[in-house]
């Protein structure tokens, strides 16, 4: 499979398949593609599979297009303004994705859920407290909010995300919350109760505009009744 980005604040991802190669998505993700690619919806692993990418906020089941006659070609367009970012999983290169971070993937790649070690991280950490974990062998494509910026932090090394900014970490990294300290900085700082740390060894991928920050701005301007 070969693949290109295209375009800038909303990108496009189209993939060139060779005869019998098969790509999987969410529901919905498809933007265009060749004639000749055959659409089937699957649990893609069954039940339990399937109930945890609802957890996870993605769809029960998945699409799997498939070149079929020939080789095919099929797009992934990002659905809010942002970056497509390409990650390529394999044994020990495992990545954690935000929910709704993940486009579309070669079909060997697996989805499962991710479990946060503690309960306070996944209540007050700002990623809820089941992300998505990418694992197998093959190319897999992200969607993030706004710019990346990508931090590789070594062993122990922290770094503390305000809610809703962490896109992707590596497999190895790890996740806790910390409380912001001072009861005048919780009340009126505006920065909520608590952050995100997380610690490496790995790479940490920010995004610069979470969706739910701007649906926070937008309902700020939206008339009462």
């Amino acid at each position: 499979m070969k693949y290109e980005i295209k375009g800038d604040v909303l990108p496009v991802v189209i993939c060139y398949l060779e005869n019998g190669e098969t790509m999987i998505t969410e529901k919905g993700s498809m933007s265009w593609m060749s004639p000749n690619m055959k659409m089937e919806t699957t649990s893609n692993g069954g039940v339990g599979k399937a109930l945890g990418r609802m957890f996870a906020g993605e769809s029960i089941f998945q699409n799997r297009y498939t070149a079929v006659n020939g080789n095919g070609m099929i797009a992934f367009a990002s659905s809010f303004p942002g970056q497509i970012r390409m990650w390529e999983v394999k044994p020990g290169n495992e990545v954690i994705v935000q929910k709704s971070g993940f486009l579309a993937a070669e079909a060997s790649v697996e989805l499962s859920v991710f479990f946060q070690k503690k309960l306070g991280t996944g209540f007050f950490g700002g990623e809820g407290f089941i992300m998505q974990r990418l694992s197998g062998q093959g190319t897999a494509f992200l969607e993030f909010d706004g710019y990346v910026v990508e931090y590789n932090l070594q062993p122990g090394q922290q770094i503390v995300v305000d809610t809703g900014y962490l896109a992707a970490m590596d497999g190895s990294c790890s996740m806790e919350i910390q409380k912001v300290p001072g009861l005048k900085n919780m009340v009126f700082g505006g920065e909520g109760l608590f952050n995100t740390v997380i610690t490496g060894p790995g790479r940490v991928w920010l995004q610069t505009m979470p969706i739910s920050n701007v649906a926070g701005e937008i309902l700020r301007f939206m008339p009462a009744k």
